[in-house]
């Protein structure tokens, strides 16, 4: 991988919202461990002339995903949806709540130039930046990656094993040079999910970094 940034990339900073920060509805562990780094890493992409979006899940009330929306099933259950299987989370991330919020302390929040909101459709989840869970519906981003000339795609937030690791292997299947910086990520790490993802990613040929390879 190339270290030098430059206009044709884009960092995807990924659901750094409340609900999956410590104290959250589905906090991840250490997850406020990434707003330090994203912020280093979005400064130095500007200063490069590269660009910032950002990801933000956005549920309405009684989403399908959510286990309370399923009598007699508890979080973490797997079901099957018509879509195939769907991990049951606890509810997160409603539309207009303060759990769905952006963290204020992610100071580069306000230069970003787009902000993708996902899963908002009742009957499908959605993980990926680029397309729901159906992998059917398109959320849009890649033909605004295109159209801006941007070529490469780098990928941090949370969480590693899902929303991270599904962003960054619909990029690299849309035709992006993709790369995840592994250390502005934490992960859920369910059943193996961790390892299950860095596979499947090392696979499709995404890049894994650290922040130190981009900052130096």
């Amino acid at each position: 991988m190339d270290p030098t940034l430059g206009e044709e990339d884009v960092l995807l900073a990924i659901d750094v919202q409340y609900d999956f920060l410590p104290g959250g509805a589905l906090a991840v562990a250490d997850g406020d461990g990434v707003i330090a780094p994203i912020d280093a890493l979005a400064r130095r992409f500007a200063s490069h002339r590269g660009h910032l979006v950002l990801t933000q899940d956005w549920h309405p009330p009684h989403h399908a995903s959510f286990a309370s929306s399923h009598p007699g099933k508890a979080a973490f259950e797997t079901i099957q949806m018509p879509y195939g299987p769907q991990v049951l989370w606890p509810d997160h991330c409603v539309q207009g709540s303060r759990g769905a919020e952006i963290s204020r302390g992610l100071d580069c929040a306000s230069a970003a130039e787009l902000v993708i909101r996902k899963g908002f459709h009742k009957d499908v989840d959605s993980y990926s930046a680029f397309r729901e869970a159906d992998r059917h519906t398109h959320t849009g981003l890649a033909g605004y990656l295109r159209e801006r000339g941007l070529k490469r795609v780098f990928c941090a937030g949370l969480a590693t094993d899902f929303c991270v690791a599904w962003t960054a292997l619909d990029a690299r299947a849309e035709g992006f040079e993709t790369v995840v910086v592994i250390d502005a990520c934490r992960a859920i790490d369910q059943d193996g999910s961790l390892a299950k993802a860095l596979a499947d990613l090392e696979r499709a040929g995404v890049v894994i970094c650290e922040t130190g390879d981009l900052l130096a």
